[in-house]
């Protein structure tokens, strides 16, 4: 499953994307989380130490890599400086899967242990002034949204992305990579205003979209998140003592999160399971050339000097089966690092 938390800054949504990583770790199941958010948090919640999350390879700064690797012997690819954010994949494409190892997981991601068990984390790297405001490829969380065209996930293994809710993933086409999208959201007119941006934005798509509400104090709080979101309204998560104490660098064990937290969670992976089941491969590919088609005309192709139409397999649709891709380069395994 490919899962999006989603939401304004300061609404919590790094803390519950954490939170999410952790109990699928706890249960597991194979984890690759990325920090696409412009505030580069998610490391440094999931225990990380100033100077580790700093360390973090920048998906931004591999992009060459990426881009090559993924290429493969795509014939409809002549170079890998014509492939953009939006480029997909076609017959004879590399494809990322979440629990192998290859050069893009070698170079971009680091293993960290949550309470012993193995998660890759990746991130975008800081965003700096001059990055805010630079368009098309160029853009750090470009390398995410290339890398989520190229991954093939199944069942009981997830992918988790903390982004921001602007407008920019809607511009790329990068909202509709995922089964389950979680929008957290505080009980308040400003948090509830974001919900119904991201729906108004989403609907015509088919997103799953899912409310967290969070920060909620009592059922007044509740009864509010009920009468805006509606049945979009998944769960709501109120005080916890052990986020506390994680956030004071001082986390306990994952298996004392609070019980009314842990339920929860449970309820969020239950919702992005049950997604999967909607996963329309064909829609998704189409989903795939549709905002490939509007970035090359908007900017791509004046950018590589390349028609980018023409990179579009007609009779590739990306799926699960293990014959979508082509035989892979010999395992490299990754370090763990203790978090």
């Amino acid at each position: 499953m490919k899962i999006a938390f989603v939401g304004k800054g300061g609404s919590g949504k790094t803390t519950l994307s954490s939170l999410f990583i952790r109990h699928l770790a706890a249960n597991e199941a194979p984890v690759v989380a990325v920090d696409a958010d412009i505030n580069q948090h998610l490391g440094a919640a999931l225990g990380l130490g100033e100077d580790e999350a700093a360390a973090l390879p920048a998906l931004g700064a591999h992009l060459p890599l990426i881009k090559e690797y993924l290429r493969g012997s795509n014939p409809r690819i002549a170079s890998a400086d014509t492939m953009i954010k939006t480029t997909p994949p076609g017959a004879g494409s590399r494809l990322l899967r979440v629990a192998e190892d290859n050069p893009v997981y070698e170079a971009c991601a680091r293993t960290l242990l949550l309470d012993g068990e193995p998660v890759r984390l990746m991130a975008t790297g800081p965003f700096t002034e001059a990055d805010l405001g630079v368009a098309c490829y160029h853009s750090k969380v470009g390398a995410v949204e290339l890398c989520l065209n190229h991954l093939v996930d199944g069942p009981d293994e997830y992918v988790v992305v903390d982004m921001t809710a602007g407008s920019d993933s809607f511009a790329s086409g990068m909202f509709t990579r995922f089964d389950m999208t979680f929008l957290v959201a505080e009980p308040t007119r400003k948090g509830v205003s974001v919900y119904r941006q991201y729906k108004e934005y989403a609907r015509d798509f088919g997103i799953a979209l899912k409310v967290v509400g969070n920060k909620v104090q009592g059922t007044d709080d509740i009864e509010f998140l009920q009468d805006e979101v509606g049945e979009d309204l998944l769960v709501t998560v109120g005080h916890s003592d052990w986020v506390r104490a994680m956030e004071k660098g001082r986390p306990a064990a994952f298996e004392l999160l609070e019980a009314t937290n842990r339920l929860a969670l449970q309820a969020l992976q239950d919702a992005a399971d049950d997604s999967y089941a909607d996963r329309d491969w064909e829609r998704y590919t189409a989903q795939m050339v549709h905002f490939h088609l509007r970035n090359a005309e908007s900017w791509g192709n004046a950018k590589t000097g390349a028609d980018l139409a023409a990179q579009i397999d007609p009779d590739f649709v990306l799926r699960e089966s293990p014959e979508s891709s082509p035989t892979l380069p010999a395992p490299l395994r990754p370090t763990p690092q203790p978090a």
